[in-house]
């Protein structure tokens, strides 16, 4: 019988050290609950690397994280929805683009922001837009530029 409740306690002990675990990696990675903040959307032609709860950042600083990817069926861009932290006012000017962390690190949304003196309002669109560009199409846009001669060498 003290067997079967030892086997008990330490199997509950167990579980509860992997609910706390799975909850300490879920606030780490930003699947948690947002506290405060609004939505914006922008279209872009290509989000590869992106996905639901990827980085927002602004000055390379996480302002919020992507909500929502949907494709546009008329137009055929990606449409992201993502959230901003309330008394970060963005410029309805500013431009939306994919970058990544470097050669091999990972994706975000960096914000640039414009000049204008209005500002976006919860569910504005930026418009001005940039997609993720791919290793390969930059690998074979040097290659073919480099080896691409106007032939007016002497």
């Amino acid at each position: 019988m003290a067997e079967n409740v030892t086997e008990v306690l330490t199997g509950a002990g167990v579980l509860a050290v992997a609910v706390a675990f799975a909850a300490y990696a879920g606030l780490g990675q930003g699947l948690g609950t947002p506290k405060g903040g609004y939505e914006l959307t922008a279209s872009f032609r290509s989000v590869d690397g992106v996905s639901v709860g990827t980085d927002v950042r602004l000055a390379g600083v996480k302002v919020g994280s992507v909500t929502k990817l949907d494709l546009n069926a008329e137009s055929y861009y990606a449409d992201a929805t993502f959230t901003v932290k309330d008394g970060i006012a963005i410029p309805d000017d500013s431009t939306a683009l994919i970058s990544s962390e470097g050669l091999l690190g990972g994706t975000f949304v960096e914000i640039q922001p414009g000049g204008s003196p209005e500002m976006l309002a919860a569910g504005g669109e930026i418009i001005d837009t940039q997609g993720a560009v791919g290793l390969i199409q930059l690998l074979m846009k040097f290659v073919s530029g480099s080896s691409d001669k106007s032939g007016t060498e002497p």
